[in-house]
């Protein structure tokens, strides 16, 4: 079974954290992966630096570009991960756009994805469509879970599809905005979350965008597995250095 269907198992709201490979420094991949687990993090997004992220806030675009600045590829990160199990076992989730997946080779991609250890992958410009015609057997084929968005907006039609091709979870973003632009949820975002919660979906799901302290993780986990946590992790991270990521842990699970 894959890491990721068995953490979703455990009987606890899960907190996952992104974060973008190759920063704040070019070689802080690997320590900030295990600096998360060793304090509680539940799972982990890598983020795959990309040159124009369309659904990212400012915030995790300026850390992209800076990681880029730093150097950061993707053969290089996955050189970072090649030995990433030797220390650490929660799952761990890269998430990036289609353009340098597709640059590298989707099932060189893949594979070495499976090599190093990785469980799933988010790629929120990669349609469903295109995913079911052309690379569901792949991503099978390497024991890849795929992870798909749904906003708002997404029609219930639609959600239900991604449930059905889904095998892990399915990713709720909070709001249509990108990543980083909401400070709590208003009734729209609780609406949204008690909606798609009474849909009875195969999938558990995990709430994204607009968390950043312990009082946005309860909202949003309220009515969902768990919740994803990037532009508020990478802000404390600029400011207070790869040696505070268990003091903001902490901070959440408060």
């Amino acid at each position: 079974m894959n890491r990721i269907n068995k953490k979703l198992q455990e009987d606890r709201k899960l907190l996952s954290i992104y974060f973008t490979a190759g920063y704040p420094s070019l070689d802080d991949t690997s320590r900030i992966i295990q600096e998360l687990e060793e304090n509680g993090v539940d799972m982990i997004e890598i983020g795959m630096p990309f040159s124009d992220p369309l659904a990212d806030g400012p915030t995790i675009q300026q850390s992209s570009t800076a990681a880029l600045q730093n150097g950061m590829t993707t053969a290089l990160l996955f050189e970072q991960l090649k030995d990433i199990r030797k220390s650490v076992s929660i799952p761990l989730i890269l998430m990036g756009y289609f353009n340098p997946m597709f640059q590298y080779g989707v099932e060189a991609f893949c594979k070495k994805c499976q090599e190093i250890g990785i469980d799933g992958i988010i790629v929120p410009d990669l349609p469903l469509d295109v995913f079911k015609d052309d690379y569901e057997a792949t991503f099978k084929k390497y024991g890849l879970v795929n992870v798909f968005l749904i906003t708002p907006q997404t029609s219930e039609e639609r959600i239900r599809q991604i449930d059905a091709t889904s095998d892990a979870f399915v990713y709720m973003v909070s709001s249509a905005s990108v990543t980083g632009s909401k400070e709590g949820f208003g009734n729209i975002q609780t609406d949204y979350f008690e909606r798609i919660a009474s849909m009875g979906l195969k999938n558990p799901q995990i709430v994204g965008f607009g968390i950043s302290n312990a009082t946005t993780f309860q909202a949003a986990t309220k009515n969902a597995k768990g919740a994803i946590i990037g532009s508020a992790f990478i802000k404390h991270l600029a400011r207070n250095g790869v040696d505070a990521i268990g003091e903001f842990v902490k901070s959440i699970r408060a």
